[in-house]
């Protein structure tokens, strides 16, 4: 089963014919008119012009992402935790013990508030308990088939589609311009690898996140790769620059984020020499979508918003930046 069928026929349609030529005005269709739009298609321009003196090989065209509230919403919770706070109600009945034990009795009474009172050791404790123990096939198994149905509480949505339409079509826009791109993100490099593909046409070994550690088995005769209890790497604030470097090898010459935690991302990438890029997005559409930044328990954008400015990034504000949030699912055939 596919994650969504038809949903990328839809979404990038119009995306891809909208690039058929690279330099296209109307290759940011969802984009409105103005300054954001602008800075994208110039630095886009002034990077792939042969004898521009900002002229970039192809080779060195990297781009990177953050995914959570950058490429596809985060709110009222991120996708990944939605993804754990069902799991744990489909393994309830294996786990009789948990209709005494916290943070699980809270989420099976409904309590989410209740069950995240207790922080981050509270989310790891229900990540381990829904995560571990699977081989890492059976983990995208599960990812699989949850993404494929599970629905967003407010939209209706499935979560694939609640990606951003812009985005998309900067992506296309990107790769049709001989770019790279990488999602970096402090969500699950294991879970984000099932959807990216097929969501965001980001291939499984261009998707960097945090990780737990995985172990090697023979397991009824085969070889497997299982999920152990056990954190291997946190993909956020300075950790995102390192896991670029270890799994990239090259600085990327543009980087997208939405939030304090891809801070030192956008740092690392915009300080070096040459044509360098950075944008933020701006969670401004309370209607459309959420309006969130300096006291945000998600997503929080505080210090990276004061320092755009000062570093020449790009601000999109979602509000006034975008004409679509979503993609247009009135074009998907039944």
């Amino acid at each position: 089963m596919k994650i969504n069928e038809g949903l990328m026929t839809a979404v990038f349609a119009g995306t891809l014919a909208a690039t058929s030529d690279a330099h296209a005005a109307d290759a940011l269709p969802s984009w409105n008119e103005g300054q954001a739009k602008q800075s994208v298609v110039a630095f886009v321009e002034r990077v792939t012009a042969q004898g521009s003196p900002d002229f970039v090989p192809e080779s060195e065209r990297v781009a990177t992402f953050d995914n959570d509230g950058t490429l596809w919403s985060e709110q009222p919770i991120y996708v990944q935790l939605a993804f754990a706070l069902d799991r744990v109600k489909a393994l309830a009945p294996q786990h009789p013990e948990w209709k005494d034990k916290e943070p699980f009795s809270s989420l099976l009474r409904g309590d989410l508030k209740a069950a995240l009172a207790g922080g981050k050791p509270a989310v790891f404790e229900i990540m381990v308990a829904t995560h571990a123990g699977m081989t890492s096939e059976e983990f995208a198994g599960v990812v699989h088939t949850w993404i494929a149905t599970a629905k967003h509480p407010k939209t209706g949505r499935l979560y694939s589609e609640m990606a951003y339409q812009p985005m998309l079509e900067l992506l296309a826009y990107l790769r049709a311009n001989g770019f790279k791109t990488f999602i970096v993100s402090g969500g699950g490099i294991e879970f984000m690898r099932v959807f990216a593909e097929e969501v965001y046409g980001i291939p499984p070994e261009q998707v960097i996140g945090s990780s737990g550690r995985l172990k090697f088995e023979i397991r009824d005769g085969k070889p497997v790769l299982v999920k152990l209890p056990e954190v291997d790497f946190i993909d956020n604030e300075a950790d995102k620059p390192v896991a670029i470097q270890k799994h990239i090898g090259r600085r990327p010459i543009a980087a997208f984020g939405n939030s304090d935690g891809d801070l030192q991302m956008l740092q690392w990438t915009t300080a070096a020499s040459g044509a360098r890029f950075g944008l933020i997005v701006h969670h401004t559409d309370a209607e459309r979508e959420w309006a969130y930044d300096r006291q945000s328990s998600i997503g929080l954008l505080d210090k990276a918003l004061d320092e755009a400015e000062a570093n020449g990034w790009t601000v999109v504000d979602m509000k006034d930046d975008w004409n679509t949030i979503f993609p247009n699912l009135h074009k998907v055939e039944p």
